[in-house]
């Protein structure tokens, strides 16, 4: 039996690790001090998904956007995660080895640059850490009632008091795999939205993932989650808690532009799937787009 993935550090591997990073990998997997405490058993205080206005928000039975549901995300790759692994070990040592791209693996996938810059800004100021810090700075706002607005990079210290249950490692996946694991299946379909990956780039985005100094276990999961079709179906139902949710959504919206109709498409159809309450969406969004500014 093989080992098992250390997902905390893929998840680290896959975003890219910048300066900022170190000063803030713990905030992914472990005990922090002065987080903000957890409401007691039995009182209201910060329960998710109440809305301003005082009631439980939730989604409905909306129709989503034909393609979405799940299957085919366009794009196939077939069996090229077969082949990729019969090459591992032959690769050179260039490439992302040394793990410190900006933007990681998820960088190749969305065109190495060509698309989205706010996701390499966001990642490197914290990578995993910076997902919670941002889905609970939304929520805070959403919570509030205020306007969905853009805000600056979150620090160091404002990821350091980010409560416990927003940060990627404190609850399973729904199905009992590490939560850090989802939120890499949930990228890398989101990025897949637009089925313009053509041939030749799956298997540039092989090599390389294949150069990345991971093992054997890792690599296996990243080409499974490649190959694997994936829709908005297959995301949602990871989330066992309303956190895991925003977080899922935040992570996906870093990973596509939304000016593309796919994608844009892709981004409200997860949202209903997510039973994302009306309006949070926005503010996950606006915290999105204020990683590209920062």
């Amino acid at each position: 039996m093989g080992r098992m993935i250390d997902a905390k550090n893929l998840l680290d591997r896959f975003l890219g690790q910048g300066a900022a990073a170190g000063a803030l990998r713990q905030m992914a997997g472990g005990s922090t001090p002065a987080r903000r405490p957890e409401p007691a058993p039995g009182q209201g205080g910060n329960s998710p998904w109440t809305s301003p206005g005082g009631t439980s928000a939730g989604g409905s039975g909306l129709n989503l956007p034909g393609g979405f549901t799940g299957g085919s995300t366009g794009g196939s790759l077939g069996g090229l995660a077969d082949a990729a692994r019969q090459a591992m070990g032959q690769s050179g040592k260039g490439g992302l080895a040394a793990g410190g791209a900006a933007g990681g693996l998820l960088g190749l996938l969305v065109g190495g640059g060509k698309k989205k810059s706010g996701l390499n800004r966001a990642l490197t100021h914290g990578g995993a850490a910076l997902l919670g810090a941002l889905a609970s700075r939304a929520y805070e706002n959403w919570q509030k009632g205020q306007a969905p607005h853009q805000s600056p990079l979150a620090t160091p210290q404002e990821a350091e008091r980010v409560e416990q249950r927003f940060l990627p490692a404190a609850k399973p996946a729904s199905d009992g795999q590490p939560f850090e694991l989802a939120l890499i299946r949930a990228m890398i379909a989101a990025a897949k939205a637009d089925g313009h990956i053509d041939a030749e780039e799956q298997r540039r985005i092989f090599a390389k993932v294949d150069e990345a100094g991971l093992d054997a276990e890792a690599k296996g999961f990243v080409f499974d989650a490649l190959a694997a079709p994936a829709g908005v179906s297959e995301v949602a139902a990871s989330a066992s808690t309303p956190e895991q949710a925003a977080e899922l959504y935040l992570a996906s919206r870093l990973a596509v532009d939304p000016d593309q109709p796919a994608e844009r498409a892709y981004l409200e159809a997860l949202a209903h799937r997510l039973k994302l309450p009306e309006g949070l969406a926005a503010h996950l969004d606006r915290q999105a787009e204020g990683t590209a500014e920062g």
